[in-house]
């Protein structure tokens, strides 16, 4: 295809040289014949002169008394045609014609300014002949002499003279149709080749580019095109990023729905189930009505607890999470979250040791923020630790200007190949376990978001059967984030 749009660009352009060659030879042609001609009229009408006053040395006697083969011979050897006209006009020898049968020559415009005394000229057909003649006329005593030339002997001399010029200039152009030949080649080739780059870009290639040379105006469209093409590679590939972004957000959207159902349809079932017991007698059970009332009360409960969490998580991931960022003194922050959950954990014989880190540390971060990501992890500690069991929690510098809280516990350990997904929403390890200690699976992913809007992150540690390390992240400085929660763009999986 390349090929075939070279060749007919190539062709075009060769039609264009032809064309424009064509008209140089035929304005040249046309110019220089006329010009031709007219030095050539002006050439013989000198010649003419000379010969017509060598003629008027003669005597005017001498010339009535020269035979009719004489003047023939005489208007031979001057090349034309030779008239003698007497002061009136009158005819008195003609090498062509019986001077009896002339009309008189007194109107003639050469005769009229020879009679004057002056040479006269004209360029006209012959009466007499019927053939176009230059005429001229030279002043002799008594009247005046005449030498005409046929036209027609202009026009062949002129003709040879066309044609050679027509054909000198042909051979002057050959080596301008070499040099248009080269270059129209040159030229079709690299224009092919933008307009193969072009059909290129049309059919969605974007990732093609064209080669360059010279910087001439191929050379500057030839960068442009492949400026463009970068160009839409670069928007070709976001919208990429864009649509799988919007398949991700349309599958996260799908199993929020779907997990969110299944998360609400079992505490509601329960809640409906046993209330519809109690409707139809069971109120009146003294064994089982304060039974089932509890078990009303406690799906009520997780359902609050879901609801308050989906709306937390929710808020975060719109934005619409207010923080108010301040220095807080680290120890002051970690004593209040052991104290608020130590009663939690004295019920299962836990024992909690604290271990604030460096005196007076500070950290700049949302208090309540802190609190809540605190609040989860001790929850799910005391959740999945034996009784009697042992929670550390402690803070230690990383990075200069960051702290780190760390989260460790006794308890029953994450496998391997779960530790990549506990910050998911919804899933659980152990999903039977984790809705009997009335977890709702979103704590570990409202942990992860707090975390990344107050500037830190979060990482997990485990060892089956020995416990788990859940670590976080606060700046001890001014980071300038945001009074609005700030998320990144990866969004935590269903």
């Amino acid at each position: 295809m390349r090929r075939s749009m070279t060749a007919r660009i190539f062709a075009k352009l060769m039609l264009v040289v032809a064309i424009v060659i064509g008209v140089a030879l035929a304005a040249i042609d046309f110019l220089a014949s006329e010009m031709a001609e007219k030095v050539y009229v002006s050439a013989l009408e000198s010649e003419l002169e000379e010969k017509t006053r060598m003629l008027g040395v003669l005597l005017r006697e001498d010339l009535l008394e020269l035979r009719p083969e004489v003047i023939a011979a005489l208007a031979e050897a001057s090349g034309g045609r030779l008239t003698v006209v007497d002061a009136t006009g009158a005819v008195l020898q003609d090498s062509e014609a019986n001077p009896a049968r002339m009309e008189n020559h007194a109107n003639r415009p050469e005769i009229r300014a020879a009679l004057d005394g002056a040479i006269g000229h004209s360029l006209r057909g012959s009466p007499t002949t019927g053939v176009n003649y230059l005429y001229v006329a030279s002043p002799i005593r008594g009247g005046a002499v005449r030498l005409a030339m046929p036209l027609k002997e202009i026009s062949g001399q002129i003709s040879v003279l066309r044609r050679k010029l027509v054909l000198y200039t042909a051979a002057a152009f050959i080596p301008a149709i070499v040099l248009a030949l080269l270059f129209a080649r040159a030229f079709s080739r690299r224009l092919g080749a933008i307009i193969d780059y072009a059909s290129t870009l049309a059919t969605g290639d974007f990732r093609a580019r064209l080669q360059v040379r010279g910087n001439d105006e191929l050379g500057v469209l030839g960068r442009q095109l492949n400026e463009t093409g970068e160009k839409l590679q670069t928007m070709f590939e976001e919208l990429e990023r864009e649509h799988q972004e919007m398949e991700k957000l349309e599958r996260v959207r799908k199993d929020f729905v779907i997990n969110v159902s299944h998360e609400l349809r079992t505490p509601l079932a329960s809640i409906q189930g046993y209330t519809e017991t109690l409707l139809d007698g069971a109120v009146n059970d003294q064994e089982n009505n304060i039974r089932f009332l509890n078990i009303v009360r406690q799906n009520a409960e997780r359902l609050g607890r879901l609801t308050a969490d989906l709306l937390t998580i929710s808020r975060i991931e719109l934005k619409t999470q207010r923080f108010q960022f301040a220095s807080y003194r680290l120890d002051n922050l970690l004593n209040e979250c052991v104290d608020t959950l130590r009663p939690v954990a004295q019920k299962k014989r836990i024992t909690m040791h604290l271990d604030a880190g460096p005196p007076g540390a500070e950290v700049f971060c949302d208090s309540e923020a802190v609190h809540q990501i605190m609040t989860n992890l001790l929850d799910n500690a005391i959740k999945y630790t034996p009784e009697e069991g042992q929670i550390y929690i402690s803070a230690v510098p990383v990075q200069g200007d960051r702290i780190e809280v760390r989260v460790r516990d006794t308890g029953i350990g994450i496998p391997a190949e779960d530790l990549g997904r506990l910050f998911e929403r919804f899933y659980r390890v152990d999903k039977a376990r984790s809705r009997e200690l009335g977890g709702t699976g979103l704590g570990l992913a409202i942990v992860k978001h707090l975390a990344r809007a107050l500037g830190g992150d979060v990482r997990v540690e485990s060892d089956l059967g020995r416990g788990s390390t859940f670590a976080f992240t606060l700046p001890t400085e001014d980071l300038g984030l945001s009074e609005q929660a700030t998320v990144q763009t990866e969004l935590t999986r269903m």
